[in-house]
This record gives structure tokens, sequence and C-alpha cells, in this order.
């Protein structure tokens, strides 16, 4: 994701997440739907609901909360603060990826497991703390629309990521 970067480059974006975004952000967004549409798709077609609805159901909350965005053209510097939250994905696919080779008894496995919950607690948590925060303070610059997809995003989201917290936790280091 290139949300730290834009946030550099462009700092008027922490002043207004509703109207302001630089150029390609919205492509950005518009990209990452098109890219949650396309797994969701692909997690019904190969996978069990069963063991993908946690998955499906994420993935069609940022479907509508991204879409929004996309066809508003605004709340894209709030989609860009939300794909923070992508970073920690590289770690928990590289987790996957090493449980699926079987290699969980190794360093290589270890130093994921440590950087993965290092990102997650940065990027997963912190994010969507912050993102919750300035939903709440700026309730009255939203219109009520928008704030209850933003709010009902924030509280679905929120749970879902404290308990695969939970669970990273528990399967990688409270053995």
């Amino acid at each position: 994701s290139l949300s730290p970067c834009r946030f550099y480059l462009h700092p008027e974006m922490s002043n207004d997440l509703v109207g302001t975004h630089p150029p390609g952000a919205h492509s950005l967004v518009a990209v990452s739907v098109g890219y949650f549409i396309e797994d969701f798709v692909d997690m019904l077609c190969n996978q069990k609901l069963h063991q993908s609805w946690e998955l499906l159901f994420h993935h069609s909350v940022v479907i509508i909360c991204f879409g929004i965005a996309v066809l508003l053209h605004q709340y894209v510097g709030f989609a860009l603060v939300a794909l923070l939250v992508e970073i920690n994905s590289i770690f928990l696919h590289l987790r996957q990826i090493l449980l699926m080779a079987n290699l969980v008894h190794t360093p290589c496995y270890r130093l994921n497991s440590l950087v993965n919950l290092g990102t997650y607690v940065v990027f997963r948590m912190a994010t969507l703390a912050w993102m919750s925060r300035w939903l709440f303070l700026n309730r009255h610059n939203v219109p009520p629309a928008a704030y209850a997809v933003g709010t009902a995003g924030m509280a679905i989201m929120t749970p879902m990521n404290i308990i695969l917290f939970y669970r990273l936790l528990r399967s990688d280091f409270l053995k």
C-alpha cells in the first residue's frame, strides 16, 4: 500500500479525509475494490463456506465502504488510511504459506510470527483505533448515512480483528 507515502507527500489529507485526496488515490482505492471483489468470488468458488465466512464478511464490508468512496469521490482519504491495514496482510499471508509448507518449527516462521504480531498491532489495531477516533471526532462533519456506514464498518472490523489477534497470539505464542 502506498498510503504512508501519500500522507507524507500530501499532509493536507490529515485535516480532510472526506474531500481531499492526491492524484491517483481514487484509482488506488478503485483497484483495491476490484481486488476484494476478485478475492471474494475466488473464495466463494474455491473454499467451503464454513472455512471462509469471516473473510467473506470482512470483504463485503470493505467492498461496501470502499465502493462508496469510489462512487462518491469522497472519503478516499479515509479509505487510504484503511489500506494501511493491508501492510500486515503480507505477513498474515506469509504465515499461511509457511503453515501450508509445514514450516512451523523453523526460524523463518518464528521471525514472521514476531513481525506479523508487531505489524498487526501497528497497522491493524492502531489504524482501526485511529479511524474510530477520527470518525467519532468528526461525526458532526460527516452526513448521517456515511457516519452510519463508517460506524457499522468499524463496529464490525474492530471485534473481528481483536478475535483474529487473539487467535494468532494463542496459536503462535501461547502454546
